[in-house]
Protein backbone atom coordinates (compact mmCIF):
# COMPACT_ATOMS: atom_id res chain seq x y z
CA UNK A 1 0.00 0.00 0.00
CA UNK A 2 3.00 2.26 1.08
CA UNK A 3 1.58 5.23 2.08
CA UNK A 4 -1.45 6.23 3.64
CA UNK A 5 -3.21 8.99 5.87
CA UNK A 6 -6.77 8.21 5.91
CA UNK A 7 -8.30 5.91 8.55
CA UNK A 8 -10.90 4.38 6.41
CA UNK A 9 -8.42 3.62 3.68
CA UNK A 10 -5.82 2.03 6.36
CA UNK A 11 -9.43 0.26 7.51
CA UNK A 12 -10.12 -0.97 4.22
CA UNK A 13 -6.97 -3.07 4.03
CA UNK A 14 -7.03 -4.09 7.90
CA UNK A 15 -10.14 -6.19 6.81
CA UNK A 16 -9.09 -7.84 4.18
CA UNK A 17 -5.94 -8.86 6.06
CA UNK A 18 -8.49 -10.17 8.49
CA UNK A 19 -10.47 -12.07 6.15
CA UNK A 20 -7.04 -13.54 4.90
CA UNK A 21 -6.06 -14.96 8.32
CA UNK A 22 -2.64 -12.00 7.98
CA UNK A 23 -0.65 -11.57 11.29
CA UNK A 24 -0.04 -7.14 11.01
CA UNK A 25 2.47 -5.61 13.58
CA UNK A 26 2.75 -1.81 14.49
CA UNK A 27 5.40 -0.13 15.08
CA UNK A 28 4.61 3.44 16.14
CA UNK A 29 7.37 6.47 15.61
CA UNK A 30 7.60 10.10 15.37
CA UNK A 31 9.30 10.11 12.23
CA UNK A 32 12.87 10.52 11.22
CA UNK A 33 13.74 7.08 11.17
CA UNK A 34 17.18 6.31 12.10
CA UNK A 35 18.86 2.40 12.33
CA UNK A 36 16.43 1.90 16.09
CA UNK A 37 13.54 2.18 14.21
CA UNK A 38 14.10 0.05 11.36
CA UNK A 39 14.89 -2.65 14.56
CA UNK A 40 11.91 -2.58 15.48
CA UNK A 41 10.86 -3.30 12.32
CA UNK A 42 13.18 -6.19 12.21
CA UNK A 43 11.56 -7.52 15.02
CA UNK A 44 8.28 -6.68 14.35
CA UNK A 45 8.77 -9.00 10.53
CA UNK A 46 9.79 -11.89 12.64
CA UNK A 47 6.47 -11.66 14.45
CA UNK A 48 3.84 -11.12 11.93
CA UNK A 49 3.00 -11.07 8.05
CA UNK A 50 2.35 -7.64 7.61
CA UNK A 51 4.75 -4.51 9.15
CA UNK A 52 3.00 -0.84 9.27
CA UNK A 53 4.48 1.36 10.80
CA UNK A 54 3.00 4.80 12.12
CA UNK A 55 4.50 8.33 11.77
CA UNK A 56 3.12 11.03 13.32
CA UNK A 57 4.45 13.91 15.64
CA UNK A 58 2.32 13.69 18.52
CA UNK A 59 1.73 17.43 19.92
CA UNK A 60 -0.26 16.03 23.03
CA UNK A 61 3.09 14.53 24.16
CA UNK A 62 5.21 17.88 24.17
CA UNK A 63 5.26 20.55 26.69
CA UNK A 64 4.84 23.92 26.65
CA UNK A 65 8.44 24.76 26.19
CA UNK A 66 9.54 21.79 24.50
CA UNK A 67 10.81 20.89 20.40
CA UNK A 68 7.55 20.35 19.01
CA UNK A 69 7.99 22.57 15.93
CA UNK A 70 11.52 22.00 15.75
CA UNK A 71 11.20 17.75 15.96
CA UNK A 72 12.58 17.07 12.81
CA UNK A 73 10.51 15.38 10.12
CA UNK A 74 11.02 14.54 6.90
CA UNK A 75 8.07 11.89 5.29
CA UNK A 76 9.41 10.89 2.12
CA UNK A 77 12.83 9.71 3.73
CA UNK A 78 10.84 7.72 6.47
CA UNK A 79 8.84 6.20 4.05
CA UNK A 80 11.66 5.62 1.79
CA UNK A 81 13.42 3.53 5.09
CA UNK A 82 10.96 1.97 6.24
CA UNK A 83 9.85 0.42 2.67
CA UNK A 84 13.09 -0.83 2.28
CA UNK A 85 13.27 -1.88 5.68
CA UNK A 86 10.41 -4.53 4.82
CA UNK A 87 7.17 -2.35 6.35
CA UNK A 88 4.40 -2.61 4.15
CA UNK A 89 2.72 0.16 5.27
CA UNK A 90 3.16 4.00 6.11
CA UNK A 91 0.51 5.15 8.23
CA UNK A 92 0.55 8.69 8.49
CA UNK A 93 -2.04 10.81 9.45
CA UNK A 94 -2.58 14.01 9.74
CA UNK A 95 -3.00 16.25 13.59
CA UNK A 96 -6.83 16.73 12.48
CA UNK A 97 -7.40 12.89 11.77
CA UNK A 98 -5.81 12.12 14.91
CA UNK A 99 -7.34 14.83 17.39
CA UNK A 100 -10.44 16.24 15.25
CA UNK A 101 -12.49 18.96 16.01
CA UNK A 102 -13.57 18.61 19.67
CA UNK A 103 -12.00 15.47 20.93
CA UNK A 104 -11.14 16.03 24.68
CA UNK A 105 -10.97 12.17 25.96
CA UNK A 106 -7.52 11.22 27.34
CA UNK A 107 -6.02 7.93 28.97
CA UNK A 108 -4.79 9.00 32.54
CA UNK A 109 -2.45 6.38 33.40
CA UNK A 110 -2.00 6.19 37.11
CA UNK A 111 0.89 5.99 39.70
CA UNK A 112 3.45 4.63 37.62
CA UNK A 113 3.77 7.57 35.25
CA UNK A 114 4.02 10.30 38.50
CA UNK A 115 7.55 9.61 38.90
CA UNK A 116 10.62 9.98 37.16
CA UNK A 117 9.97 11.42 33.08
CA UNK A 118 6.50 11.58 34.49
CA UNK A 119 7.60 14.62 36.95
CA UNK A 120 9.81 15.78 34.51
CA UNK A 121 7.62 15.87 31.93
CA UNK A 122 4.01 16.55 33.68
CA UNK A 123 1.08 15.05 30.88
CA UNK A 124 4.02 13.60 28.57
CA UNK A 125 2.11 10.11 29.45
CA UNK A 126 -1.15 11.48 28.74
CA UNK A 127 -0.43 11.94 25.70
CA UNK A 128 1.70 9.07 24.68
CA UNK A 129 -0.91 6.68 26.20
CA UNK A 130 -3.82 8.63 24.26
CA UNK A 131 -1.99 8.60 21.01
CA UNK A 132 -0.82 4.94 21.24
CA UNK A 133 -4.00 3.96 22.48
CA UNK A 134 -5.65 5.55 19.34
CA UNK A 135 -3.08 3.93 17.03
CA UNK A 136 -3.90 0.68 18.45
CA UNK A 137 -7.84 1.35 17.80
CA UNK A 138 -7.22 2.33 14.43
CA UNK A 139 -5.03 -0.58 13.24
CA UNK A 140 -6.13 -3.40 15.23
CA UNK A 141 -2.38 -5.57 15.48
CA UNK A 142 -1.89 -8.16 16.64
CA UNK A 143 1.79 -7.17 17.71
CA UNK A 144 3.47 -3.47 18.54
CA UNK A 145 6.75 -3.04 18.98
CA UNK A 146 8.58 -0.28 20.93
CA UNK A 147 12.51 0.38 21.80
CA UNK A 148 13.45 -0.06 25.25
CA UNK A 149 15.58 3.01 25.46
CA UNK A 150 11.87 4.78 26.45
CA UNK A 151 11.67 2.08 29.30
CA UNK A 152 9.06 4.08 31.18
CA UNK A 153 7.03 4.64 28.26
CA UNK A 154 7.13 1.00 27.22
CA UNK A 155 6.33 -0.10 30.93
CA UNK A 156 2.92 1.90 30.50
CA UNK A 157 1.87 1.12 27.59
CA UNK A 158 2.17 -2.80 28.73
CA UNK A 159 0.16 -1.71 31.79
CA UNK A 160 -2.40 0.11 29.33
CA UNK A 161 -2.69 -3.22 27.74
CA UNK A 162 -2.52 -5.68 30.27
CA UNK A 163 -5.00 -3.03 32.10
CA UNK A 164 -7.57 -2.49 29.23
CA UNK A 165 -7.78 -6.07 28.27
CA UNK A 166 -6.59 -5.60 24.92
CA UNK A 167 -5.11 -8.92 22.82
CA UNK A 168 -1.86 -7.47 21.67
CA UNK A 169 1.23 -8.55 22.07
CA UNK A 170 4.07 -5.44 23.16
CA UNK A 171 7.35 -6.44 22.35
CA UNK A 172 10.37 -4.52 23.95
CA UNK A 173 13.46 -3.96 21.61
CA UNK A 174 16.87 -3.12 22.35
CA UNK A 175 18.09 0.04 22.43
CA UNK A 176 20.20 0.67 19.58
CA UNK A 177 23.59 2.50 19.76
CA UNK A 178 25.94 4.36 17.72
CA UNK A 179 29.41 2.35 17.65
CA UNK A 180 31.06 5.09 20.16
CA UNK A 181 28.12 3.50 22.86
CA UNK A 182 25.44 7.13 22.11
CA UNK A 183 22.22 5.99 22.49
CA UNK A 184 20.36 6.51 19.12
CA UNK A 185 17.82 9.45 18.92
CA UNK A 186 15.94 11.28 16.49
CA UNK A 187 17.11 14.25 18.97
CA UNK A 188 20.87 13.39 18.75
CA UNK A 189 21.15 15.30 14.98
CA UNK A 190 20.36 18.78 17.85
CA UNK A 191 24.15 18.02 19.37
CA UNK A 192 26.85 19.87 18.49
CA UNK A 193 30.48 18.13 18.31
CA UNK A 194 31.22 19.01 21.51
CA UNK A 195 27.98 18.59 23.17
CA UNK A 196 28.42 14.82 21.34
CA UNK A 197 31.08 13.79 22.92
CA UNK A 198 30.16 14.55 26.51
CA UNK A 199 26.47 12.77 25.74
CA UNK A 200 28.68 9.88 25.97
CA UNK A 201 29.18 10.04 29.54
CA UNK A 202 25.86 8.75 29.48
CA UNK A 203 26.01 5.19 28.10
CA UNK A 204 29.60 5.20 29.89
CA UNK A 205 27.73 6.11 33.68
CA UNK A 206 25.39 3.34 33.03
CA UNK A 207 28.36 0.77 32.04
CA UNK A 208 30.33 1.58 35.13
CA UNK A 209 27.56 0.58 36.93
CA UNK A 210 26.58 -2.06 35.16
CA UNK A 211 30.23 -3.54 35.81
CA UNK A 212 30.59 -2.63 39.54
CA UNK A 213 27.00 -4.72 39.61
CA UNK A 214 28.78 -8.00 37.84
CA UNK A 215 31.22 -7.17 40.54
CA UNK A 216 29.32 -7.91 43.24
CA UNK A 217 27.73 -4.28 44.18
CA UNK A 218 24.07 -4.27 45.12
CA UNK A 219 23.67 -1.19 46.52
CA UNK A 220 21.38 0.86 44.89
CA UNK A 221 22.75 4.18 46.43
CA UNK A 222 26.37 3.46 45.18
CA UNK A 223 25.43 2.64 41.85
CA UNK A 224 23.47 5.93 41.37
CA UNK A 225 26.63 7.93 42.97
CA UNK A 226 28.79 6.20 40.23
CA UNK A 227 26.62 7.07 37.46
CA UNK A 228 26.28 11.10 39.28
CA UNK A 229 30.44 10.97 39.50
CA UNK A 230 30.62 10.02 35.92
CA UNK A 231 28.44 12.17 34.38
CA UNK A 232 28.49 15.49 36.68
CA UNK A 233 32.14 16.04 35.57
CA UNK A 234 30.89 16.97 31.57
CA UNK A 235 30.11 20.59 32.19
CA UNK A 236 27.78 20.52 28.98
CA UNK A 237 25.06 17.58 30.85
CA UNK A 238 22.48 18.62 33.63
CA UNK A 239 20.92 15.63 35.15
CA UNK A 240 17.65 15.65 35.28
CA UNK A 241 17.55 12.04 37.58
CA UNK A 242 18.79 8.68 37.93
CA UNK A 243 16.33 6.26 38.99
CA UNK A 244 17.47 2.67 40.08
CA UNK A 245 14.16 0.86 40.15
CA UNK A 246 12.30 -2.30 39.93
CA UNK A 247 11.29 -3.12 35.77
CA UNK A 248 7.52 -3.09 36.24
CA UNK A 249 5.96 -0.20 38.35
CA UNK A 250 9.64 1.53 37.97
CA UNK A 251 9.70 2.47 41.91
CA UNK A 252 12.99 3.18 43.62
CA UNK A 253 14.43 0.01 45.14
CA UNK A 254 17.69 -0.62 48.10
CA UNK A 255 19.23 -3.51 46.42
CA UNK A 256 19.60 -4.63 43.03
CA UNK A 257 18.94 -7.86 41.04
CA UNK A 258 19.30 -8.81 37.61
CA UNK A 259 15.99 -7.24 36.65
CA UNK A 260 16.81 -4.14 38.15
CA UNK A 261 16.58 -0.99 35.55
CA UNK A 262 18.80 2.23 35.90
CA UNK A 263 17.44 4.92 34.08
CA UNK A 264 18.83 8.43 33.63
CA UNK A 265 17.82 11.85 31.66
CA UNK A 266 19.97 14.96 30.96
CA UNK A 267 20.47 17.90 29.03
CA UNK A 268 23.17 18.02 27.07
CA UNK A 269 23.23 21.73 25.97
CA UNK A 270 19.85 22.36 24.70
CA UNK A 271 18.98 18.58 24.05
CA UNK A 272 17.34 16.51 25.89
CA UNK A 273 18.40 12.67 26.00
CA UNK A 274 17.24 9.74 27.91
CA UNK A 275 19.62 6.62 28.55
CA UNK A 276 18.79 3.11 30.38
CA UNK A 277 20.48 -0.52 31.49
CA UNK A 278 18.76 -3.39 32.06
CA UNK A 279 20.88 -5.12 34.77
CA UNK A 280 20.93 -8.47 33.30
CA UNK A 281 21.46 -7.23 29.80
CA UNK A 282 24.07 -4.91 30.10
CA UNK A 283 23.96 -1.61 27.00
CA UNK A 284 22.23 -4.03 24.86
CA UNK A 285 21.73 -3.07 21.22
CA UNK A 286 25.29 -1.89 21.24
CA UNK A 287 27.10 -1.56 17.94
Amino acid sequence: MGLVTSVDEFREARRAWAAQGVRVSLVPTMGYLHEGHLRLIDAAKERSDVVVVSVFVNPLQFGPEEDYDQYPRDLERDRRLAVERGAAVIFAPDADVMYPAGSEIRVVPGTTAERWEGLARPGHFVGVLTVVAKLFHMTNPHVACFGQKDYQQLALIRQMVRDLNWSIEVVGVPTVREPDGLAMSSRNVYLSAAERREALSLSGALSEAHAAWRAGESSASTLEVIVRQRVEVCPSVALEYIAVVDPDRLEPVDRVDHRSVIAVAARVGPTRLIDNIILRDGLSGAT
